[in-house]
């Protein structure tokens, strides 16, 4: 008999980190936000640790609705396993967040706040930046976001921090698998509703080499533009702090100039 590996919710915990929020902070905004929501829950740290850990991949619906009111975002973007979640938004019935402790869960998760949590060789704050195109302007732009990184083995979760693009309210996921110096991925883009590109999602696939410091990766993304074409262009990732010290989450919380 084989045991099952539960596999890390990474997007979770990069949100997390990215927001400023220890595991404790987290649960506290969870159950301030069922109150808000007239449904009360009892988030806890152990419950963050679970999800963090990948013990429990499907929310209860009072927490799914508590995890979007605080994160902002849709629960399908925090690493959940829609497969096995069943999407709840009526009695808050189903999910698994009352399972017992698996054992070595506490070991797994025992991470409580962000200044501990920059894991492996390139975990920390980054500035990302991109070259595009845009033939309605006909001219070339950057898209500039201060990054948080979480790695996880030869995974690295890359999530904008709140404020941090050089465009307003444009947040920016990138998933990559890193294989020796070369990191291949997907990145996903909302543009600001009230912005030129009026609220539109983009998304496309990005590959990069990373420089033998491990201090910069560049390389291309590819995306599909409003004419059905595809579109190219240079990326790349700059390390600006190895810390994720809430100074300096705060400190990088900014346009980047």
């Amino acid at each position: 008999m084989t045991a099952t590996v539960a596999e890390p919710n990474d997007t979770l915990r990069a949100v997390r980190i990215g927001m400023r929020m220890s595991q404790e902070d987290l649960a506290r905004a969870l159950r301030r936000a069922g109150e808000e929501l007239g449904e009360r829950n009892e988030a806890s740290k152990r419950l963050v640790q679970r999800w963090e850990a990948g013990v429990s991949r499907s929310p209860r619906g009072v927490y799914v609705r508590a995890l979007e009111r605080v994160t902002g975002r849709p629960v399908e973007e925090l690493g959940f396993a829609l497969a096995v979640m069943a999407r709840v938004h009526d009695d808050g019935a189903g999910g698994h967040d009352m399972d017992p402790d698996p054992e070595g869960v506490a070991a797994a998760s025992a991470e409580t706040d962000p200044a501990t949590e920059a894991q492996g060789q390139y975990g920390g704050v980054w500035l990302s930046r991109y070259e595009y195109y845009s033939s309605g302007r006909d001219s070339s732009y950057e898209g500039k976001h201060y990054v948080v990184v979480v790695q996880t083995g030869n995974r690295l979760t890359v999530r904008s921090l709140p404020g941090a693009s050089a465009s307003p309210d444009s947040p920016l996921s990138i998933d990559l698998t890193l294989d020796q110096s070369v990191v291949t991925g997907s990145w996903t883009e909302q543009t600001a509703p009230d912005g030129y590109y009026q609220g539109a999602r983009y998304h496309g696939a990005v590959q990069m080499l990373v420089e033998p410091t491990g201090r910069r990766m560049a390389g291309k993304w590819v995306g599909f533009g409003k004419d059905f074409d595809v579109n190219t262009g240079p990326w790349e990732l700059r390390l600006m702090d190895p810390s994720t010290r809430k100074a300096t989450l705060e400190r990088y919380s900014r346009p980047p100039e």
